[in-house]
C-alpha cells in the first residue's frame, strides 16, 4: 500500500488533524505526500480578499503576514508529523511551533494567489521534528524557514 495513495487530502480531514479552525486554519488541501524514503508534504493555501487580516494589512494594497505564511508551513508541517506518527500506529496528539531559523521572504502573497507550501522532514528526535519549509507561488519562492515543531502526546 503506497503512502500516497489516500491523497489529496480534503480541508475535512485536515481539520481532524490539526486544531485550528477559522480565521486560522490556513490549509486548504494536501496534494501529496511522502513518507518514505524522506518524508515530505506539499499543500494549498488559496488566498482570497476575505481574509480578516486583509481589512488592515494593508487597506487599499492587500498583503499577506509573513508570519502567516510561516503559520501556514508550520501547520503543513504538523499535518506531516500527523501523517507519519500514525503511519507508525502512535500516538499523534498535537504538535506546537517552537522554533524558527532562517526565515527569508522574497516576494509579497496577495490576493487570488495560490501558495504551494512544501515541507521535508529534516530530522526527527525524541518528540521534535525539524522542517525545512518553502512556500511558493507561480512556481516561486515567496517564503523559506527553517520550523522546529515538538509534540505533546495524548491531547
Amino acid at each position: 500500500m503506497s503512502d500516497q495513495q489516500l491523497t489529496p487530502i480534503e480541508v475535512q480531514d485536515i481539520m481532524k488533524m490539526l486544531p485550528h479552525r477559522y480565521p486560522f486554519q490556513l490549509i486548504d488541501r494536501v496534494v501529496s505526500y511522502q513518507l518514505e524514503p524522506e518524508k515530505t508534504l506539499t499543500a494549498i493555501k488559496n488566498v482570497t480578499i476575505n481574509e480578516p487580516f486583509f481589512q488592515g494589512h494593508f487597506p487599499g494594497s492587500p498583503v499577506m503576514p509573513g508570519v502567516l505564511i510561516i503559520e501556514a508551513l508550520a501547520q503543513a508541517s504538523g499535518v506531516l508529523a500527523y501523517l507519519a506518527k500514525s503511519a507508525d500506529k502512535l500516538d499523534s496528539g498535537l504538535y506546537y511551533l517552537v522554533k524558527i531559523d532562517k526565515a527569508r521572504f522574497s516576494k509579497t502573497v496577495t490576493p487570488g494567489d495560490q501558495v504551494i507550501l512544501e515541507v521535508n522532514q529534516k530530522r526527527l528526535l525524541r518528540n521534535m521534528g525539524l522542517y525545512e519549509c518553502r512556500a511558493l507561488v507561480d512556481g516561486k519562492v515567496v517564503a523559506r524557514a527553517e520550523i522546529l515543531c515538538a509534540g505533546k502526546a495524548g491531547t
